[in-house]
C-alpha cells in the first residue's frame, strides 16, 4: 500500500527524517533537531543525512556560544559588585582583568593594569621568587599554591605593603596557553583584630602572671586545676607545673580536703563566697590568707569553672590590730582609753558584774606642767601608769581618760572589799616624789570611789557617782581618796540646781549689790564702801555669796557675773560725794581671759565715774596662779589711776615678795585675825607686824570684820588705819547710802 502525498493546498509541511541528535561538547543529549520541508520528501539520501547532522552540529555550537555568553556576563556582574579583588593573567603573566575591587585594594585603575606584569602588586623583595615560580606554572608545572587559600604580601600602589588572603586557580584557553585567575582578599582589619586580641591575651597573661595574689582556676566537676599563677605557687610553695590537672587532696594531703570542700559549697550556690584562714609556712611564718571563690556557669546555667583569688592579708590584719589596738589604748602611757573602758564598764554591768571605779586625779600636774614643760608633764604621766599598773591584779583594768585623769575598775566579788586598800595605796605610791631626766617633782593623787551595783544601777549612774566622790576627796583638801555616799549626790544637785538658777539670774538682772562702810579710825569718816554681791531665789531665799561665787567660777559665769557687777557699783558710786571710794572684788578667774583691763575702762567710761575713785579688790590665791601675767595687768589698771587693794591677806601662802614687785594701795587683814586678836598674843603680833609693813610702804591697812568695841580698842592701839566691820555699818542698800554718809558727816 502506497503513502498519498500531502495536499500542498491543505498547507501541509513534510517532516525531513533523521533526527539527528544534538550533543553537547560535555557527551550530554540535550536534545533532536528537526527540520520541516513544505515539500514532500520520502526517504534522506546519504548527503541529506550528512547535511542534518552538520546542522546539528551548528546548533550545538550557537546553543553553547549562547550559553558561554551569558555566564561570562553573569561572572562579569558579579566580578564588579564583589568586595574581593579579582584578577586574570596569561601565561607569561600578564594581567588580562581587574575588577573594580582590584582598584579600590590596590589603588590602580583597570585601564593602568591591564597588559602589565602580575608582578606590580607583589613585594620588590619578593619579586624573582614570584617570577619563578609563575614560569613553572605557565609550562604547566606544580603549582603549590593552586586549590588553596593561603597569606601573602601585597602592595600598593603607593608602595604600602598589607596582608591579603589569595586563592589562585589555572585553565588552558582556546589556543592551548595556560591563564590564571586569582581571588584576593584584604585581610588587614582581620589581622589588626587578631594582632589585638594577642596583645590582649599577652596582657591578660602578663597581668595574671604579674598579679600579687594567688588567682587559680578549676573544674567545677572534678575540681582539677586548669590555671595557677606565678602568685599563688609561690603562696602554696610549690611550683606552678605542679597544679595543672591534679585536685587539692593529691597536693596537699591533709589539708586539700578541707580546700575542695570549701570549692564544693563555693559550686553549691552562685556568687562570691569569702573565707579566711592562717596559713604556717615552711620558714615558720604565720600568714593570714583571705579566698574568694566565684562559680562560673556555662549558658544552659550548669556549673562549668571555679574561679578562685587568695591574698596574704597579714600586713593588713596586723594594721587593723594595730589600728584596734590604738582605738583601745592611750598613745603616751599605753593604758586603756576613754573609750575602751566605757565599753568594759558596759560589759561588766550587760553580765551583772559586781565592780568598783575609782577615780584618780592627780593633785599638782598642771604646776609641773607649766613650771617644767609638757616633756617632763609627759615622762611624770609615763611613770604614774606604771606605778598604777603595779597595784592591779588579773581582770582589774586601769585607763587614763584625761589629761591627768586616770580610773581603775577592780572586779570579782571582792572588788567592794579591796577597794579601800587599793584607794589607800594609790594615795600613798603618787605621794612619792617622781623622778625623770630633768627633775624631781611632786604631784599626789585624790581618789573618788564608786561602787556597782550599790551606788548606781548603771555604768553611767556609778561614773557619776565616782566623779562626785573625786570632787569630795578634792575639796577636803587633796591627798585623800573618798567614798561615794547620798549626801554627795544631794550635794551635786544642789550645785546643778544652782548652776541652772544662776544663769537664769544673770539673765533675768536678779543680782544686786550691798554696800558696807569702811572707816578711816583717826577721823571716822567713811572713806569708801565695799561692794557686797546679793542673790536672793524666789524659792531658796538668800544664797550665800561664797556658794553663788563659786558656781559662776565652775560653770564660766564669773566673768559675766563680775563684769554686770562692777558696772552696778560704778553707776551707784557715780551718785555718791566725789571723795567717797567704792571697792569691788575680782576673781582670779577674771584675769584669765586677758581683756579685764579694757573692759574696765569701758566701764568707767559708760558710767562718768573717775578712775581715782574705784578700788579693786585681788586675793593671794590670785598671785599664786600666774604672777607675771597678773602684776602685769594689775600695772595696766593702776595706770588708769585705780586703786589695787590685796585682800584677806594672811591666810594664804603669803609673800613679802609681792609686796616689792607691786605697791599695793592698801592691805586687809582677814577676819580671822580681828576675831582671835582680844585673846591670842599671835594674831596680836601679826596684826601688829602687817600695820607696820603697811606704814613703811605707805599702805592702808584695813581691818575687816570688827563687830564689838574690845576690837576696835586694840586695832585703833596697834595703829591701824581703817576698819570695816558690824560695829560701825553693816551692808546697806544702795538708796540709802547717801543718808548713812549724810548722818556719818554730821557725826563728824
Amino acid at each position: 500500500m502506497h503513502r498519498q502525498p500531502p495536499d500542498r493546498r491543505a498547507g501541509c509541511h513534510s517532516l525531513l527524517c533523521g533526527r539527528p541528535p544534538l550533543i553537547a561538547t560535555s557527551g550530554y543529549c540535550i536534545g533532536r533537531l528537526c527540520v520541516l520541508d513544505p515539500n514532500p520528501r520520502y526517504g534522506l539520501t546519504a548527503g541529506q543525512r550528512q547535511a542534518l547532522i552538520d546542522l546539528a552540529r551548528i546548533v550545538i555550537g550557537l546553543i553553547e556560544a549562547s550559553h558561554s555568553r551569558q555566564i561570562g556576563l553573569i561572572a562579569t556582574q558579579v566580578a564588579d559588585v564583589t568586595s574581593d579583588a579579582i584578577l586574570c593573567a596569561d601565561d607569561i603573566g600578564r594581567i588580562t582583568f581587574w575588577n573594580a575591587a582590584a582598584e579600590a585594594m590596590f589603588g590602580r585603575s583597570a585601564a593602568d593594569t591591564i597588559g602589565a606584569e602580575l608582578s606590580i602588586i607583589v613585594p620588590p623583595a619578593l619579586r624573582a621568587a614570584h617570577r619563578a615560580g609563575f614560569a613553572s606554572a605557565a609550562q604547566g608545572g606544580y603549582m603549590k599554591l593552586a586549590g588553596k587559600s593561603v597569606e601573602l604580601t601585597a602592595i600598593k600602589a603607593d608602595g604600602s605593603e598589607f596582608p591579603i588572603e589569595l586563592s589562585l586557580g589555572r585553565w588552558q584557553d582556546e589556543k592551548g596557553f595556560h591563564a590564571f585567575a586569582a581571588i584576593i582578599r584584604d585581610v588587614s582589619a582581620r589581622k589588626l583584630l587578631q594582632y589585638e586580641r594577642e596583645q590582649a591575651w599577652a596582657f591578660l597573661n602578663t597581668v595574671i602572671e604579674h598579679l600579687p595574689a594567688m588567682l587559680f582556676v578549676k573544674e567545677a566537676d572534678t575540681q582539677r586545676y586548669l590555671l595557677m599563677n606565678k602568685a599563688g605557687a609561690a603562696i602554696a610553695e610549690r611550683p606552678q607545673s605542679d597544679f595543672l590537672g591534679r585536685t587539692d587532696s593529691e597536693l596537699f594531703p591533709g589539708r586539700g580536703e578541707g580546700y575542695e570542700a570549701r570549692d564544693r559549697a563555693a559550686c553549691a550556690t552562685p556568687g562570691v563566697h569569702v573565707y579566711e584562714s592562717e596559713h604556717l609556712r615552711a620558714d615558720g611564718q604565720l600568714v593570714h590568707l583571705r579566698t574568694q571563690r566565684l562559680r562560673i556557669d556555662t549558658p544552659q546555667g550548669d556549673a562549668r569553672y571555679l574561679l578562685g583569688m587568695t591574698e596574704d592579708v597579714t600586713e593588713a590584719r596586723r594594721a587593723q590590730a594595730e589600728v584596734a589596738r590604738l582605738g583601745a589604748y592611750d598613745a603616751l602611757t599605753s593604758l586603756r582609753n576613754r573609750a575602751s573602758y566605757v565599753r568594759r564598764l558596759d560589759m561588766l554591768a550587760a553580765a551583772a558584774a559586781p565592780f568598783a571605779l575609782l577615780s584618780i586625779d592627780l593633785d599638782r600636774f598642771k604646776a609641773v606642767n607649766d613650771q617644767f614643760g609638757h616633756l617632763v608633764g609627759d615622762e611624770v604621766l609615763i611613770q604614774v601608769a606604771q606605778r598604777l599598773s603595779e597595784l592591779t591584779a588579773p581582770g582589774d583594768l586601769i585607763a587614763r581618760v584625761g589629761g591627768d585623769e586616770f580610773v581603775m575598775v577592780l572586779t570579782g566579788d571582792e572588788a567592794a572589799e579591796q577597794s579601800h586598800g587599793i584607794a589607800d595605796a594609790i594615795v600613798t605610791a603618787l605621794e612619792e616624789p617622781i623622778k625623770t631626766e630633768r627633775v624631781r617633782t611632786h604631784v599626789g593623787a585624790s581618789v573618788g570611789v564608786a561602787l556597782y551595783p550599790s551606788d548606781g544601777s548603771t555604768p553611767e549612774a556609778v561614773r557619776q557617782a565616782s566623779d562626785l566622790a573625786l570632787y569630795r576627796a578634792k575639796d577636803h583638801g587633796r591627798g585623800t581618796a573618798c567614798f561615794y555616799n547620798e549626801a554627795m549626790d544631794a550635794a551635786a544637785r544642789n550645785r546643778q540646781f544652782l548652776e541652772i538658777a544662776l544663769r537664769d539670774a544673770i539673765r533675768n538682772d536678779e543680782m544686786t549689790l550691798a554696800f558696807q562702810p569702811v572707816i578711816l579710825i583717826e577721823t571716822g569718816v567713811i572713806t569708801s564702801f565695799e561692794a557686797l554681791a546679793r542673790w536672793t531665789h524666789a524659792d531658796r531665799g538668800a544664797i550665800a555669796p561664797c556658794d553663788f561665787i563659786q558656781a559662776a567660777e565652775r560653770c564660766g559665769l564669773i566673768e559675766e557675773l563680775g563684769t554686770n557687777l562692777l558696772r552696778k557699783a560704778c553707776v551707784e558710786a557715780a551718785r555718791w560725794p566725789g571723795d567717797v571710794q567704792i571697792a569691788v572684788n575680782l576673781s582670779p578667774l577674771q584675769f584669765q581671759s586677758g581683756h579685764l583691763c579694757e573692759r574696765v575702762r569701758q566701764i568707767l567710761e559708760e558710767t562718768g565715774l573717775a578712775a581715782q575713785r574705784l578700788q579693786l579688790e585681788v586675793t593671794e590665791s590670785l598671785l599664786m596662779r600666774d604672777v607675771d601675767q597678773t602684776f602685769e595687768q594689775l600695772s595696766q589698771l593702776r595706770l588708769l589711776g585705780i586703786q589695787i587693794l590685796m585682800g584677806d591677806f594672811g591666810v594664804g601662802y603669803s609673800s613679802l615678795g609681792y609686796f616689792e614687785r607691786f605697791p599695793f594701795d592698801k592691805v586687809k587683814i582677814d577676819r580671822s585675825f580681828i576675831n582671835a586678836a582680844p585673846t591670842s598674843r599671835a594674831s596680836q603680833a601679826i596684826i601688829k607686824a602687817v600695820v607696820q609693813l603697811g606704814t613703811s610702804l605707805n599702805m592702808g591697812v584695813v581691818a575687816e570684820g570688827v563687830e564689838t568695841n574690845e576690837q576696835m580698842e586694840m586695832l585703833t592701839a596697834l595703829g591701824c588705819s581703817h576698819v570695816q566691820g558690824y560695829l560701825l555699818g553693816k551692808p546697806m542698800q544702795g538708796s540709802d547710802v547717801l543718808y548713812h554718809l549724810h548722818r556719818n558727816s554730821s557725826n563728824c
